[in-house]
């Protein structure tokens, strides 16, 4: 029956009768955002994706060729929208971490250009993640207690005292 139903709105919403799609919109959006939240965890992100996903429905309606039900077809685009979200974060990140490096390298020489003294430990340190780099940043170099980096970052102190103790055993290592 609600098979039926959905194909009924669809072939409304295919010939421009916005009232029935925005009954799909209703009818799957919860259930669709629950999904996504549950995927994301990050309720931003599951509704932008969520508004994505009923967009790409909407727009690409005329390809659903009803073979099964709505809702997953709904679903299975709202899942390649998320894999190509976090494709784009990790070329994002790849990049930054790559533009870190080049930047650590044009400091490292124009240091050296001046006749300052550049340590290799201060290219290890910008090899860091940002969540380690800043409390070890904030500590050693600014002097912030734990507490007040952890309010800083919004995050437990015994936290902040974690990376910086994994951060400084990393840099050791190296």
């Amino acid at each position: 029956m609600e098979k039926e139903q959905d194909w009924s709105l669809i072939e409304k919403a295919r010939t421009g009768n916005q009232d029935a799609f925005t009954q799909l919109f209703q009818r799957y959006y919860s259930f669709l955002y629950k999904y996504l939240l549950k995927l994301t965890l990050d309720e931003e992100v599951s509704a932008d994706l969520a508004q994505d996903t009923m967009l790409k429905c909407y727009t690409n309606l005329a390809s659903f060729k009803g073979e099964g039900k709505f809702s997953t077809w709904m679903i299975s685009i709202s899942t390649r929208l998320y894999m190509d979200l976090l494709r784009k974060q990790k070329r994002e990140k790849n990049w930054l971490n790559q533009l870190k490096r080049t930047l650590s390298r044009q400091l490292s020489w124009q240091a050296n250009a001046k006749g300052m003294e550049w340590s290799d430990v201060f290219t290890d340190f910008n090899q860091l993640e940002d969540e380690v780099r800043m409390p070890i940043l904030l500590h050693h170099y600014y002097g912030y207690s734990y507490d007040e980096i952890g309010q800083i970052m919004n995050i437990r102190a015994g936290t902040v005292k974690s990376r910086v103790h994994n951060g400084l055993k990393i840099l050791r290592k190296e």
